[in-house]
């Protein structure tokens, strides 16, 4: 037989539930050969054997079926092609970041420019921004004004983002998140 000579195979502290040869608690297995075709349905002794005969591991994939399917393989290359597959979909998965960009209810239209210039960039580099715009002390009364300000980010910005969560209203603070088109 090739490597894992038994029970489960623990991985870092947590189980990773599959049997392997005489780890399988069956006594009836399907067996799938090594080329992918069905063998059959036997007992556990003659699939190990037959595993044994062509030098590979009785490896259990699918512990659930009745009887549980086993198939002869590589046990130490199925491994190291799932490991491969997970880093390939850690890869090709998107990140992103939530950048935060914070106004006044009074922020001047050229601050606002430098500001909407920070959220282009950011939203360039496939970020999402959340504009927090933040009332202190009497401004707290100067909500149309504060609106006017998000809808004037919202008009700058909307060639290359959008609103994915509008305008939200926390106590002296209003929300907004923007993400890439």
């Amino acid at each position: 037989m090739c490597g894992a000579g038994g029970a489960k195979i623990a991985k870092r502290g947590r189980q990773d539930l599959t049997s392997v040869n005489k780890g399988i608690r069956a006594s009836q297995v399907r067996v799938v050969g090594s080329d992918g075709e069905q063998i059959g349905i036997m007992p556990i002794e003659e699939a190990l054997s037959i595993a044994g005969g062509e030098d590979l591991d009785l490896v259990e994939v699918s512990p659930d079926a009745n009887p549980p399917v086993c198939k002869i393989m590589d046990f130490g290359k199925y491994k190291y092609e799932l490991t491969k597959q997970k880093q390939g979909a850690k890869r090709r998965q998107k990140g992103f970041q939530i950048k935060e960009i914070k106004v006044r209810p009074k922020t001047g239209d050229h601050d606002l420019e430098t500001k909407v210039r920070h959220i282009e960039k950011f939203i360039g580099k496939r970020d999402k921004v959340k504009v927090t715009l933040v009332f202190r002390g009497r401004e707290f009364k100067l909500k149309e004004q504060a609106n006017a300000v998000l809808e004037k980010i919202v008009a700058m910005t909307e060639e290359i983002a959008q609103v994915e969560q509008s305008p939200k209203f926390e106590g002296r603070v209003i929300t907004m998140l923007l993400g890439p088109k």
